[in-house]
């Protein structure tokens, strides 16, 4: 369990297969992760899904994003592990819009990327996202993303965006010198 201030990350789990789908087959959740909408049967989705759960890749790591309550709002994943380089690609969906704009998702990547640069030797963490997606942006910007390049794919255009080990260090420094500075003094 991985836990933020508003959000846990855990592994995923068979119960979280109904939100997936509905998520996946959702054309406008589709359009924001520059994908086509699912269209195979639950049934036949199923099946994958209990395959997926049973042998997970080597190179990526999937979770599933709860409120601290336990109700699964999304998911993250960290993809395209590369020992040797040491980096990762990283993504978020939050697919319950209910829990859009209130900062669930700037949390938990947060909380993904603090646990990814504690637990592992990666340099960086790295994400494409959409150019039209602005809300996207901001959100990885607040976790320390910069932007260093842009990518034209299958007629998208995206962002990308990256967190170097170093930038995420001076982050946490920053952070906790803050916390500090506006302590109150006890009497």
């Amino acid at each position: 369990m991985i836990n933020g201030t508003k959000v846990r990350i855990r592994e995923k789990q068979w119960e979280d297969a109904r939100n997936d789908y509905q998520w996946q087959a959702d054309p406008e959740l589709s359009d924001l992760d520059a994908i086509t909408p699912l269209t195979m049967s639950f049934a036949d989705y199923l099946q994958e899904y209990r395959e997926q759960l049973r042998h997970p890749s080597p190179v990526r790591r999937n979770y599933a994003i709860e409120t601290l309550d336990g109700k699964h709002i999304g998911n993250c994943v960290y993809y395209n592990i590369d020992d040797i380089n040491r980096e990762a690609e990283v993504g978020i969906m939050i697919g319950n819009r209910d829990y859009w704009n209130q900062g669930y998702g700037t949390d938990a990547m947060t909380a993904l990327v603090n646990f990814i640069f504690r637990h592992s030797s990666f340099k960086r963490v790295y994400l494409k996202t959409l150019e039209k997606n602005l809300r996207a942006q901001h959100s990885f910007q607040k976790c320390g993303f910069a932007p260093y390049g842009h990518l034209e794919r299958d007629s998208y255009n995206f962002l990308l965006m990256e967190l170097s080990r170093t930038r995420w260090s001076e982050l946490r420094t920053q952070q906790r010198k803050s916390r500090r500075l506006f302590r109150l003094p006890t009497l």
